[in-house]
């Protein structure tokens, strides 16, 4: 799920996102008395792969060629060639790929 309501969501070349991954640039903010929104673009860079149901909320950046694991939610920015996992997601290794390949399976979006 893309959900743009609030600025943009931004993915690059090669981005591999696999099934029922929540993308939200809009967040209820917990400390707003009013239960106010905030939000925030989120930049995917080129050659990450965001496996099954990950979560990125707003204002996320993942850097080049990172991996978010299964079910990670993502709260905070990634750096490039991260392996990260978790909720709240966070850094449990580095990804050794030189990022050569070129994505090739382009399923229908339904």
């Amino acid at each position: 799920m893309l959900d743009g309501r609030v600025g943009r969501i931004e993915i690059g070349d090669n981005v591999d996102i696999a099934r029922e991954c929540c993308l939200y640039t809009l967040e209820h903010d917990p400390h707003s008395d009013q239960h106010h929104v905030r939000g925030a673009n989120i930049i995917i860079e080129d050659h990450v792969w965001l496996a099954s149901r990950v979560t990125v909320l707003p204002g996320v950046t993942i850097g080049q060629g990172a991996v978010v694991a299964s079910n990670a939610v993502v709260t905070r920015d990634v750096e490039p060639m991260a392996v990260v996992a978790g909720i709240p997601a966070k850094k449990i290794g580095v990804r050794k790929s030189k990022l050569d390949y070129v994505l090739s399976h382009f399923p229908y979006f339904c």
